[in-house]
C-alpha cells in the first residue's frame, strides 16, 4: 500500500509540475515508466535495503541528469536510506551514502568533463545527513521502546513466577501437613481397630477433623486463584494451638517456650507456615520422635523461632520442597532459616526481621 501511495505521489507531482511550468519538459510515457520502475523497487526495500538504496539513488540521479520532467523521485532513495539506517545503523548507512556520493561525482565528471560541482551538490549532502540523522533517532527510539517492553515482560514473568512459587508453597504446606497427620492417625486406627475400638474411633475423628481443615484451607487458596485477588485469611501464630494439637494427636509431646507477641502480618504468616512445615517434617521424617520443643524469642528488630525434636539418628536431610519453601519464605522477608541435625535430634531455626523495632 505504501509503495502504491509513493508511486501515485511521484507520478502525480511530476506530471503536475510539467503541466504548470511551460518551460519544463513534458511528461512522456518513458519518463512515467522510469518513475514507476524506480518506485516499485520499494516492495523489496525491507529485505535488501542497502542494494535498493544504491539502485534507487542511481536511478534518481540518472533521471535528473537525463533532462526528463523534474519531480520528487528523490523520495524513493530517501525512503530506502531511512530503512537502511533503521535496520543496519548509521555507520553502514553513512558509508553507503558516501560511496553513492562518490559514484555520483565520478559520473558527473565523466558526463560533463568538469570537476566543478553545481550548487545543488550541497543540497544532496545536507539531504543525506538529514535522512541518516532522522533514521538514527528513530532507530534508537524504537530500540529503547523495545528494551522497555522487554523489561516489562521480564518483570511480569518474574512476578508470575514468584506468585506461582507462593501458591505452590501454600498448597504444599496445607496438603502436606494435613496428609501427614491423616497418615499417622490412619496408622493408629488400623493398629488398634480390633483391640481398642474406642481409640480407633478417636483416630478416625482426628482424621475427619484434619481432612476438613485441609479442605477448608485448600478451598480458600483456590478461591484466591479464581478471583485473582488476595482475599484469603492470612495464617497467623495465633492459630498455632491447632498445629500443636495436631502434633499431640500424632503421639508427640509438645512444649512451648516464650510468646511470639504481636508480629507484622507478613512475618506472622511466614512464621506460622514454617512452624507448620517443621511439625509436619517431624511427623513424616523424624526417626521415632517423642518430644518437640517450640521456642519463640523476641530480639531487637528480630523474631526468632526454633523447632527441635528428639528423633534418633537424624542425618543431614536432602533439601526438598518443604525445607526449600521454609528458606524461601524467610529469605523473602530478609531473614534466614537453617535446618539440620543437632545433639539428640533435629532443629529448625528461623530469624525474621521486624521493621520498626530497635
Amino acid at each position: 500500500m505504501r509503495t502504491i501511495v509513493v508511486t501515485g505521489f511521484v507520478l502525480g507531482a511530476t506530471s503536475g509540475a510539467s503541466r504548470w511550468d511551460p518551460a519544463a519538459p513534458k511528461m512522456t510515457a518513458g519518463a512515467a515508466l522510469w518513475l514507476v520502475a524506480t518506485t516499485l523497487t520499494l516492495l523489496l526495500v525491507h529485505r535488501f535495503p542497502l542494494t535498493l538504496f544504491l539502485v534507487t539513488a542511481g536511478s534518481a540521479f540518472g533521471y535528473y541528469a537525463s533532462g526528463l520532467p523534474g519531480g520528487p523521485v528523490i523520495l524513493v532513495p530517501t525512503i530506502a536510506l531511512f530503512v537502511l539506517t533503521r535496520q543496519r545503523g548509521p555507520l553502514t548507512a553513512g558509508s553507503t551514502g558516501v560511496a553513492a556520493l562518490a559514484a555520483a561525482y565520478v559520473a558527473h565528471v565523466v558526463m560533463t568533463r568538469s570537476f566543478v560541482l553545481e550548487a545543488g551538490a550541497a543540497f544532496v549532502v545536507v539531504w543525506l545527513t538529514a535522512v541518516i540523522g532522522v533514521g538514527t533517532a528513530v532507530r534508537y527510539q524504537l530500540d529503547a521502546v523495545a528494551a522497555r517492553r522487554e523489561q516489562a515482560d521480564e518483570h511480569r514473568h518474574r512476578l508470575a513466577e514468584q506468585e506461582r512459587l507462593r501458591i505452590a508453597r501454600e498448597v504444599h504446606d496445607v496438603v502436606a501437613h494435613s496428609l501427614a497427620m491423616i497418615n499417622v492417625q490412619a496408622g493408629v486406627a488400623a493398629h488398634v481397630a480390633d483391640r481398642r475400638p474406642e481409640q480407633a474411633k478417636e483416630a478416625l475423628l482426628n482424621i475427619k477433623a484434619a481432612s476438613a481443615s485441609a479442605l477448608k484451607d485448600l478451598r480458600a487458596t483456590l478461591a484466591v486463584l479464581r478471583s485473582g485477588e488476595d482475599k484469603a485469611p492470612a495464617p497467623s501464630l495465633a492459630q498455632a494451638a491447632e498445629l500443636l494439637a495436631h502434633a499431640r494427636d500424632a503421639g508427640l509431646t509438645v512444649d512451648v517456650h516464650g510468646e511470639p507477641g504481636d508480629l507484622p502480618a507478613p512475618v506472622d504468616a511466614a512464621a506460622y507456615r514454617i512452624l507448620q512445615e517443621s511439625l509436619t517434617n517431624v511427623v513424616r521424617h523424624a526417626d521415632q520422635p517423642n518430644h518437640v520443643d517450640v521456642r519463640f524469642e523476641r530480639k531487637p528488630g528480630t523474631f526468632v523461632m526454633k523447632v527441635r525434636d528428639d528423633g534418633r539418628g537424624t542425618a543431614q536431610p536432602t533439601p526438598g520442597h518443604g525445607l526449600r519453601g521454609m528458606c524461601e519464605r524467610a529469605a523473602a522477608l530478609g531473614g534466614q532459616c537453617t535446618a539440620g541435625p543437632v545433639d539428640g535430634g533435629f532443629e529448625v531455626r528461623v530469624e525474621l526481621p521486624i521493621e520498626g523495632e530497635a
